[in-house]
């Protein structure tokens, strides 16, 4: 796991959040299941959503200090199979109130498709959307180190 921070983290003005979480997600909007609870009908995550819930959980340290601010978000998913949709709201809903207040501060995002089947993936940078054009190289950057992708897309 790449994270700026171990453990704890501590989002200042100019500091950025960037770390990479293990597993695929699920869509969200392809996630629901139909389930009865007491007599009644609900719409509750599928087992692959609360399972990479979980797996995100333990990996995702809670900032000491939450942003609040206007954010910008750039992650890459990198995903077994070519099946699953580009889908990061179930993402942007596990970072809330563990890196973010809320998950509509979120107000540019930057959101690549990747394939790695042994190794399925999610890098995240955020940080406030002033640092718009650094939070791209930043995860063009961990990318390219990573040496798996020789082309990442354009930020035009």
């Amino acid at each position: 796991m790449i994270a700026t921070r171990q453990n704890t983290c501590k989002p200042l003005d100019s500091d950025l959040f960037a770390i990479t979480i293990e597993g695929e997600p699920a869509s969200k909007a392809n996630s629901r299941r139909l389930v009865k609870i007491r007599k009644r009908f609900a719409f509750i995550k599928s087992k692959k959503a609360l399972a990479y819930s979980k797996q995100f959980e333990a990996q995702c340290p809670v900032c000491d200090t939450l942003y609040e601010e206007d954010l910008a978000i750039a992650m890459k998913i990198y995903y077994q199979t070519k099946r699953p949709d580009l889908d990061e709201s179930l993402i942007l809903d596990l970072l809330e109130k563990k890196v973010y207040k809320n998950d509509r501060s979120v107000k540019s995002k930057y959101i690549l498709w990747g394939l790695d089947r042994q190794y399925p993936r999610t890098l995240i940078v955020l940080g406030p959307i002033k640092k718009e054009k650094e939070i791209i190289s930043t995860l063009k950057e961990l990318v390219l180190k990573e040496g798996l992708d020789e082309q990442v897309g354009s930020t035009d």
